[in-house]
């Protein structure tokens, strides 16, 4: 069998929390506690669960924007928690995020060019201005930008041209792994199906391997292979999407199902 392009297993990560304003003593609070999954090559893990639940740092983690309390998450074979230097380098550029909030995730400052282009100059320094600028439009033409979106600034644009720009900026070092942390939250219903069925779309294109982070039962059906309930830092169950979506077994994850509303025929 292939290996799965990413293996986590018992990630742990706690924050210390104040008690009060003037208290120096302080307690533990667990986000996320002994997750573990693989991920197959070309899947899409959707993880799904309440606002507060953990995803978001689980996520982060395995970006390795933040450092879990203990765990493994091995990547192409590799220990990604133990690389470093040039090895970490090479590793992060194959695991990309787009965020939640399009306008908060760009720099109002940077016109689009310089914001898509950005990893390239860490990344691929030796590239010339003429071959970055080729990548950048090439990359932005897949996303459905035109090229006069270059010089232009992220208040310039709606909602989601500005998630276009971000998923432009992550599909720009040719990552395997994608990570949409909420991708569409942040839109008006008609705008995030439209950015769903890009991801979709630049999945079959680019063949990709997804993690998608929802709150939302329906946005992770839309494009999910398999789900992961998500419930104070643990999931509670994981499974292909058709079964965990329409037969859960976990009671959490069954008032989930039942908390979506259904429209009238």
């Amino acid at each position: 069998m292939t290996p799965p392009i990413l293996a986590v297993r018992n990630l742990r990560k706690s924050y210390s929390v104040s008690v009060g304003a003037f208290a120096a003593a302080s307690h533990h609070a667990t986000a996320v506690e002994n997750v573990s999954f693989d991920l197959e090559r070309g899947e899409t893990l959707g993880i799904v669960g309440e606002s507060g639940c953990g995803k978001t740092t689980l996520a982060r983690m395995l970006m390795r924007l933040i450092e879990p309390d203990s765990g493994e998450i091995d990547y192409r074979g590799e220990n990604f928690l133990a690389a470093k230097g040039s090895n970490l380098r090479t590793l992060r550029r194959g695991i990309q995020m787009v965020f939640q909030d399009p306008a908060g995730s760009l720099d109002p400052r940077m016109p689009v060019a310089a914001i898509v282009g950005e990893p390239l100059a860490i990344h691929e320094p030796q590239l010339s201005r003429t071959e970055a600028r080729a990548r950048i439009i090439e990359t932005l033409a897949a996303v459905g930008m035109e090229a006069d979106a270059l010089t232009r600034y992220p208040h310039e644009f709606s909602g989601g041209q500005k998630q276009r720009v971000g998923i432009a900026r992550a599909l720009i070092l040719r990552p395997e792994i994608v990570i949409g942390d909420e991708p569409v939250s942040a839109l008006d219903v008609s705008v995030g199906a439209q950015i769903l069925e890009l991801l979709a779309k630049l999945q079959r294109d680019l063949n990709l391997t997804y993690i998608l982070i929802s709150h939302s039962l329906p946005v992770v059906a839309q494009l999910a292979t398999r789900v992961a309930v998500m419930r104070k830092g643990s999931f509670v169950e994981i499974g292909p999407a058709t079964e965990v979506l329409t037969n859960p077994i976990d009671p959490y994850a069954k008032s989930l199902l039942a908390a979506v509303p259904e429209i009238p025929a």
